[in-house]
Formats: structure tokens, sequence, C-alpha cells
């Protein structure tokens, strides 16, 4: 596993490393020992598995505020996504700015996004598919979002949205004393 760090403190995209031979290849999907220098001493409680029918669906940008903060490790296992990262981190130097990174079945890559940061992402092709790692069980009351074209956030969608939830909608707009978690 390659860990390339983005410009957010403790996000990185992971790189698999695959072993070929006349079989197919091999990679290691997560190993405790490789991450521990990058994430710290993790414990998943929470796999989640997301469907998505249509190409530009739009999930986000969702997170938990404390004490269910969570880190997460997404993985693309069918189709393609733009996967979105907003630092909400009220004393981080990356404070309400955003990444975002491709996540497809064929270059294999993860995401690592630590606590305090909301999520979220736009399929780019139909059928896709993503599997959530979680550190944290899901809480409905610390349930929370962003909404992704807030003017305080902007993230630019490449392409029009097809579908997206109420929720995801009709978050209310930040204003400038937004403090973060």
């Amino acid at each position: 596993m390659k860990f390339n760090a983005t410009e957010f403190e403790g996000c990185f995209v992971i790189e698999p490393q695959l072993i070929s031979d006349e079989r197919g290849w091999f990679s290691r999907v997560f190993c405790q020992e490789e991450a521990l220098p990058f994430m710290g001493a993790l414990k998943f409680v929470q796999i989640n598995h997301s469907f998505n029918t249509k190409k530009g669906t739009f999930r986000g940008m969702h997170y938990q505020v404390s004490p269910y903060k969570e880190a997460k490790l997404i993985r693309c296992i069918s189709g393609a996504v733009l996967d979105f990262v907003l630092d909400i981190r009220e004393n981080s130097p990356t404070f309400l700015k955003w990444i975002s990174i491709e996540l497809s079945a064929k270059n294999r890559r993860m995401i690592f996004i630590p606590e305090g940061c909301a999520h979220g992402f736009q399929t780019l092709e139909d059928n896709s598919e993503l599997i959530y790692h979680h550190t944290v069980f899901y809480n409905k009351d610390a349930d929370r979002g962003i909404l992704y074209n807030d003017p305080l956030v902007n993230i630019k969608l490449p392409i029009e949205t097809s579908i997206i939830s109420d929720k995801d909608k009709n978050y209310l707009l930040l204003d400038q004393n937004f403090k973060g978690i």
C-alpha cells in the first residue's frame, strides 16, 4: 500500500501495490501495521456499502459531531466517483477548503478521511458502488451535513446532478459564525 499525502492534514490517498502473475493479481486492501504511521491505531467498527444506479448522483456532504466524530476509509469497487473531502476542523489551516479525488474500480485507489472532515461524492458512471469503513457507529442525533454549493464552500461538481436526496439538497447554508468541529 502506498500512502500519498493530500493538502489536508491526516488525509491520504492510498494506492494498492499489485502483485501480478499468470493467475491475475493480488493486493492488500488494508494492513494495520502499514497504516499505523499514517492513520494511527484505528479500529473500524462499521462497514457500509453504497450502490448508485445513475451517473450524476450526488451524496454528501456528511459528517458526525462529537462525541461521534468519525474517520472513514473509502473505496470504489464498481464504476467511478469523484470523491470530495471538506475540512471543517476550526483550527485547521485548510478550514472550509475542499479537495477531490477520482475513485474507481479501475484505479483501485482509496481515500482515508480523518475526523473533522465532511465527505461526499458524485457518481461518474452508472452502477457505481463504494465501501466505507467507519471508526464510529452511525448516530442519528450526531448526523450533520453541509450543502455542497454553499457560497462559503462552493464545491464544483464535474457533471450535472441527476439525483440528490431531499436531505442533501436542503442543508442550511453556513454563515460566518460556523466554527467547525
